[in-house]
């Protein structure tokens, strides 16, 4: 299990690409859970980063001054900050992830077919198992859906090898049915 837990964290540094000389992997946690999960309280964003409420605030404080998140006033609550996401921020979150899509495809890609799924099951009940918020109910989910369309043939056009993905028709990642 630690094995293929490496695994997963070389695939997630690698999908951060160019962002992650400016981006750390605790960074970028925190953009997906704002983006996953809506705006947060601060209190709330720190509990489900499982930091110190003063650890979350830096992070915010950096992620503020690169301008991927904003800080506002919650509309119900004047007296509560709720941090979110930019469209700067979900750029990183898009990219991000159409990267890590593509080079999980190709690392399933190199199992046969029955494991290809047996591994792709496993990976879902695992994030469920997580508390992972699935990306189909993420709150911007069909806008996302289409710019990481768009942005992953952008960046295949560009020859960014992240998203230069061999697969075959009907295997998982390939141009038949996928698992999600």
């Amino acid at each position: 299990m630690l094995t293929a837990s490496r695994s997963l964290i070389a695939v997630a540094t690698r999908s951060l690409g160019a962002a992650a000389e400016e981006t750390t992997i605790a960074q970028y946690r925190a953009l997906v859970v704002l983006a996953s999960r809506g705006p947060q309280r601060m209190v709330d964003l720190a509990v489900a980063l499982d930091v110190a409420p003063s650890t979350a605030g830096r992070m915010c404080d950096r992620l503020v001054r690169k301008g991927l998140i904003r800080r506002h006033r919650a509309r119900a609550d004047r007296r509560a900050v709720l941090v979110s996401v930019t469209a700067a921020g979900r750029l990183v979150v898009d990219q991000a992830t159409a990267r890590r899509r593509a080079l999980i495809e190709d690392i399933l890609a190199k199992l046969p077919a029955d494991t290809q799924w047996a591994v792709a099951g496993a990976l879902r009940a695992f994030a469920d198992a997580a508390g992972e918020v699935p990306d189909s109910q993420w709150p911007w989910a069909r806008s996302w859906t289409a710019a990481t369309r768009l942005r992953r043939a952008d960046l295949r056009a560009a020859g960014d090898p992240g998203h230069m993905v061999r697969r075959s028709s009907g295997e998982p990642g390939g141009r038949g049915r996928r698992p999600s």
